[in-house]
């Protein structure tokens, strides 16, 4: 390759003319010299005449056939002959190449913010060595510039929360959602912060957002004329919320259907015959102190601060009935045995009688529990007291998922479960047909239809779904505009896992400044 090529491959369509290759063990150095037209004054824009002297400066340059390349570029100092102009000389910047103060070129440049922006400080530091590039974290930190904000918000504004650290700390990232970019990020979720920026940010009128009650109080206040529209996912993750609890609270009716289905009834042991375990005697106390201290008229914070639990487990004791908390506080050591019950009993039946084969064969079938466990079941077997293996009982997620979910897109197995589920327990019943009847009003955006949901689900015996759309007159207007607008929080939510990709790759290490950089920087 000649003189000429190889200058047209290093230096495309830049005024430099190339003098000199050599190769070292890593480094490969080019010997250049700029030789363009003289430049302008930076100061007074004037154009140079003379020239004042010649030096040389080193660039960094991208990597060239696996080693790193080095630029000796020999540049112009210039005078500047204008008397009205501060400057005596001033040194010339080959365009597409060097800039002022920056040792590497314009090119390595954009590589290696574009690996700052993708990977950050350390990550970036550790792709760079593989890549042949001269960079640490710092250099590739301070290559990144947050974008200036706009003065006005976007048309359609999406608001939500991230958590800087889980349950303590949280953050709120504002979107474009027509654009589908971030606009802004603030350093908490507080209505006084969000309020100020909508003051300092006119404009926005239409604002995506979940049921956080600290937005809606900001948007009240700083931009009581937008539209606000309440997120559908969120919607629909509420009443899957209720129907499950729904289920859970009527998993005894499940329970009884499974045992009639059997060949023999099962007996199933009364709340008073359950062994006094440390786990039920735990759950006995707390249900007598909250109910006493409920009925005393003590604020759930203070239950909690005197008893030491938390608050959501004080609400637990105090909305679910005391045959429940005894159900989830059972020993289920037993319970995995259950779904195999059917096989050990064929298998005890056809001659296989040995407890280690036996327990080797539901092991390889998934089974979980202990040996222990099965030897007390296979001795009820030879004993002949031994009941009926039950039906399969699904659980209540399960259920939820079944009744969630488009009809359509359940396999026959799954319709069946379900239906039989329905005739189990009435209750259940009656919340798939609310949750289907609401979520063909999300999917289908047919909100002039919520108000006689919400009377016929508030008429229903199901508390959960009575308490969910209880919950939906308190922000009526904003889910009703969700049912029936287009615009949705879809776009806030993807930027939402964007931002946890990102402090995963920081590993927590840098502050507000420099995750909001990196927010708002778009490669």
């Amino acid at each position: 390759m000649g003189a000429g090529s190889l200058e047209e491959v290093l230096f495309p369509g830049i005024d430099v003319r190339l003098e000199r290759v050599s190769i070292s063990a890593e480094v490969l150095y080019v010997e250049a010299a700029a030789c363009g037209p003289p430049p302008r004054c930076p100061g007074c824009r004037a154009t140079a005449r003379r020239v004042h002297s010649t030096y040389e400066r080193s660039l960094g340059e991208r990597p060239l056939g696996g080693q790193q390349l080095v630029v000796r570029l020999r540049v112009r100092r210039f005078f500047c002959d204008r008397s009205s102009c501060q400057r005596r000389t001033f040194v010339e910047q080959v365009d597409g190449l060097s800039e002022r103060y920056r040792r590497s070129s314009l090119g390595l440049k954009q590589w290696l913010r574009a690996v700052a922006i993708e990977l950050g400080g350390r990550p970036g530091e550790r792709l760079c060595r593989k890549l042949y590039l001269s960079a640490g974290r710092s250099r590739l930190l301070e290559l990144l510039e947050a974008p200036p904000v706009a003065g006005r918000a976007p048309r359609v504004l999406g608001v939500d929360e991230f958590a800087f650290r889980r349950g303590r700390r949280y953050g709120t990232i504002l979107v474009d959602v027509e654009a589908g970019h971030v606009v802004d990020v603030l350093p908490d979720r507080t209505s006084e912060t969000f309020a100020a920026w909508l003051t300092a940010h006119p404009g926005a009128e239409i604002i995506c957002r979940d049921r956080a009650s600290a937005y809606t109080k900001a948007i009240k206040e700083a931009a009581p004329a937008a539209l606000e529209v309440a997120d559908r996912w969120h919607l629909l993750q509420n009443l899957s919320d209720a129907v499950e609890k729904t289920c859970h609270q009527h998993r005894p009716c499940l329970k009884k259907y499974a045992e009639r289905g059997s060949d023999r009834p099962i007996q199933m042991p009364l709340v008073d015959a359950l062994p006094p375990t440390r786990i039920v005697q735990r759950v006995l106390h707390h249900h007598a102190e909250v109910t006493r201290m409920v009925a005393a008229g003590y604020p759930v914070s203070d239950i909690a601060r005197r008893l030491g639990l938390d608050r959501k487990t004080v609400r637990r004791y105090r909305d679910t009935s005391l045959d429940h908390l005894l159900d989830s506080a059972r020993d289920r050591r037993s319970e995995r045995l259950d779904a195999f019950k059917p096989y050990l009993q064929q298998q005890y039946a056809d001659g296989v009688t040995d407890g280690r084969t036996l327990f080797q064969q539901i092991r390889a079938r998934g089974y979980g529990g202990g040996y222990s466990t099965l030897t007390l079941y296979l001795r009820t077997l030879k004993a002949g007291t031994a009941p009926a293996a039950p039906g399969e009982i699904p659980s209540p997620r399960r259920i939820t998922a079944w009744i969630m979910r488009n009809r359509d897109c359940l396999s026959t197995q799954e319709v069946e479960h379900l239906d039989q589920a329905r005739l189990a327990c009435p209750d259940i019943a009656r919340a798939c047909d609310l949750a289907r009847v609401f979520t063909d009003l999300v999917r289908n955006r047919r909100g002039q239809l919520l108000p006689a949901w919400i009377r016929q689900a508030e008429q229903s015996d199901v508390p959960p779904v009575a308490k969910f759309a209880a919950f939906l007159r308190q922000d009526f207007d904003a889910i009703t505009a969700g049912l029936t607008h287009e615009w949705s929080s879809g776009k806030v939510e993807g930027h939402v896992n964007r931002v946890k990709t990102i402090k995963r790759a920081m590993y927590g290490r840098a502050g507000f400044r420099l995750l909001r950089t990196r927010i708002l920087t778009r490669p």
